[in-house]
């Protein structure tokens, strides 16, 4: 018999943890979340300074001047991240130019980040904007990078819609903190 161990879902799948975009376990000032939960991990605990902030506890991997990096919490495959404006924006149009060009710019250098941590057959890059586009947090846009690989999806994503990551969200950090 094969096991499956990811216990890193147990407070997901356990009801621990929330499951619906804006509802999640940080607050800000008074207690009060912001709604939105890239902006309250890029916040951090809001009684630190910036250099202070719990950055591998939220799995941010880069701040930028306009916008970070920061790994899935549920990815599609080891290496999925996500590159957001520090700015709580609902769409590209709300972008200013500078926002935009740093975007780009992070994407590119988590594709090559990687290209290096993980030699894949290819790169997915996408965002969704909107709901109906299927935006789980549609009201911040992000850019998704994933490393893609010939037949890495079998029976167990199709069928058993079960994904089989190997290894964890600490080790994927290292690896791409390292490298960005």
């Amino acid at each position: 018999m094969d096991f499956l161990w990811s216990p890193w879902r147990y407070r997901y799948v356990t009801g621990q943890e929330p499951s619906k975009p804006g509802q999640h376990a940080q607050s800000g000032p008074g207690g009060k979340t912001t709604g939105c939960i890239f902006c309250d991990k890029l916040a951090g605990p809001f009684d630190v300074p910036p250099d202070k902030r719990h950055d591998e506890e939220n799995l941010i991997v880069h701040r930028g001047a306009r916008a970070f990096v920061l790994l899935n919490l549920y990815p599609y495959c080891s290496g999925h991240v996500m590159v957001a404006p520090n700015a709580h924006l609902g769409s590209l149009s709300e972008a200013d130019d500078a926002t935009w060009q740093e975007i780009a710019s992070l994407t590119k250098r988590v594709e090559a980040a990687i290209q290096t941590a993980y030699h894949p057959d290819g790169v997915n890059l996408g965002m969704n904007l909107g709901s109906a586009a299927g935006a789980g947090i549609a009201d911040h846009i992000h850019m998704h990078v994933l490393p893609r690989w010939n037949a890495d999806t079998n029976f167990m994503t199709t069928i058993g819609e079960t994904r089989v990551l190997p290894e964890s969200l600490a080790e994927t950090y290292r690896k791409l903190k390292s490298l960005l």
